[in-house]
């Protein structure tokens, strides 16, 4: 992981959901295209989702000019899985390069929420993840980003309905694939596209330092989650290998830091892992941890993967350790479980054939219980 900030390895060339909307003026501009038919084809783009050439309003030999000189992947569903319920579903979409993601759509009573990918793949290796199971592979440009929130947006526009929240909890690092991640961002936030409110976007990371620091700089007004899980270092030097990199005393004063220049309280997201990290103790450390910092825990039971023998927390020992927050005035969200059945949980997301994600989210090891969860 150590040179993972570098790289860019296999990138596709840039198409049309990589332009931002001064390079697409741009580009436009040198055809001598009248400036409002920019603003016109952005539109189109990313509010009206047209999906294909011939669904935009351009004049014909303009048109065939773009088709002609821009590339325009539109990501193609290869394998689809779906919860009984009907309340979250999991797409395995597949690259211009072939090479394959996967994006989960929650519906809630008021809410539509997407959990998007920001990499083919991860580097980070947190034991328990099925995505950093299976390596990194290369990193997601801004427009393949962006293009699974407008996959997503369209299927809902069908229904009369749309998404009201996104968060950045997929395969990979947003924070190691920052340029594209904060690009991404600002395509979804711009009122001329997709006018996403900053509010109901969240961005999750491992725990990249750098990446936060960087982060609070930006102005977006975005939330902020970090994948925490434990409160001591050699513990979470187990769990989250970049622990080793950037361990607690650093990631706590990023988070304070952040808090204090935005004055937003962090989000910590931190799954309950039977006899690994529920007991009195750890929930005593983490108090000690935050204590002083605005934040908000979100507890998870958790998701089980092949490659993870571990079990979730038993009830018991959930009601132990919250007990511990409430005692220390921590506030936190035992959050409700969707997703576990279809493995799209948090940490279950990986590329695998239809047979594969089935038995993924069917077979968990121990004969342990699958529940379904709110994702991200």
């Amino acid at each position: 992981m150590d040179n993972v900030e570098s790289h860019t390895l296999n990138e596709p060339p840039a198409g049309l959901y990589d332009l931002s909307r001064e390079a697409l003026e741009a580009l436009l501009a040198s055809w001598d295209a009248p400036r409002s038919l920019a603003l016109e084809l952005w539109h189109a783009l990313y509010r009206q989702g047209a999906a294909d050439f011939d669904a935009l309003p351009l004049p014909e030999a303009l048109r065939a000019r773009l088709a002609a000189e821009t590339p325009w992947h539109v990501p193609r569903v290869v394998d689809r899985l779906e919860a009984p319920d009907g309340a979250t579903r999991k797409d395995l979409l597949e690259l211009a390069d072939g090479q394959r993601i996967e994006g989960v759509l929650l519906r809630y009573r008021q809410r539509r929420s997407a959990c998007i990918s920001t990499q083919v793949g991860c580097a980070c290796g947190c034991t328990f993840c099925a995505t950093g199971d299976m390596g990194f592979v290369r990193q997601l440009t801004a427009g393949e980003i962006v293009a699974q929130v407008l996959h997503f947006q369209r299927e809902l526009a069908a229904q009369g309905e749309s998404l009201t929240n996104l968060v950045l909890m997929g395969m990979g690092e947003p924070f190691l694939n920052y340029e594209n991640t904060l690009a991404a961002l600002r395509r979804l936030l711009d009122p001329q596209g997709l006018g996403f409110p900053p509010r109901r976007i969240t961005v999750s990371t491992a725990g990249v330092v750098p990446g936060i620091a960087r982060f609070t700089e930006e102005g977006l007004g975005v939330n902020l989650a970090i994948s925490l899980h434990a409160a001591t270092d050699a513990l979470r030097d187990r769990l989250m290998p970049i622990n080793r990199r950037y361990p607690l005393a650093a990631l706590l004063e990023a988070a304070r830091t952040y808090a204090a220049r935005t004055g937003r309280r962090v989000m910590f997201e931190w799954a309950l892992i039977a006899g690994v990290n529920d007991s009195p103790a750890q929930a005593t450390a983490l108090a000690a941890l935050l204590a002083g910092v605005p934040a908000h825990v979100n507890l998870i039971l958790l998701n089980p993967t092949p490659a993870y023998p571990e079990l979730p927390s038993p009830a018991e020992a959930v009601a132990a350790f919250t007990a511990v927050l409430d005692a220390a005035g921590i506030p936190h969200t035992l959050r409700q479980r969707r997703g576990g059945a279809i493995a799209a949980g948090c940490g279950q997301l990986r590329t695998r054939n239809s047979t594969q994600r089935r038995q993924d989210a069917t077979s968990p090891p121990n004969g342990s219980q699958v529940h379904t969860e709110e994702h991200g």
